[in-house]
């Protein structure tokens, strides 16, 4: 029995659902700003959108900002954690697609021991291996890119939505 969307959001509004409504259009506007900046970011540093890897962080950091994940320091030091790890790896190997998938689990490994486990991060380490990338890019768009994403995600809750983000910095 398939619902259609007209009829998920009738049943929704007549449950008198209407802060999840307008808490998900906040978050959806706010993905959709940071996105806009991320492309803008694409474009002004020739890196193409792809390789760029910070669309799930966005979602994550404003759709679900209580949680651990998306805490400053699993977003700056798990995209760090992870890219330093891809940096290594295609460093001693060189980009072989069984590098690729190795550098993912070290960055794993590295993340949760160094208690950055940020998720969306995973795909830095495949990222850097598959497509060779220079070590600038962990400066230009890593680093940049989640500082940025912090400051945008720390304006956006604050000023935007009137919450405290983050919990907790370290």
């Amino acid at each position: 029995m398939r619902r259609d969307l007209r009829q998920v959001a009738a049943d929704a509004l007549r449950r008198n659902d209407h802060r999840h409504a307008l808490a998900g259009a906040i978050a959806g506007v706010g993905a959709a700003i940071a996105i806009g900046v991320m492309e803008w970011f694409s474009l002004e540093s020739h890196y193409p959108l792809v390789i760029i890897p910070f669309a799930t962080s966005i979602v994550l950091v404003i759709g679900s900002p209580q949680v651990e994940p998306a805490q400053p320091r699993a977003l700056i030091g798990g995209h760090v954690v992870s890219t330093l790890a891809g940096l290594a790896v295609l460093h001693c190997t060189g980009p072989q697609a069984w590098a690729a998938a190795a550098a993912v689990g070290l960055a794993v490994l590295a993340m949760y021991v160094t208690g950055t486990f940020h998720p969306p991060a995973g795909i830095n380490p495949l990222l850097v291996v598959s497509n060779n990338l220079p070590w600038s890019f962990l400066f230009a768009p890593v680093l940049a890119g989640a500082l940025l994403l912090t400051a945008f995600a720390y304006l956006w809750h604050r000023w935007g939505r009137r919450r405290p983000w983050p919990q907790r910095w370290l």
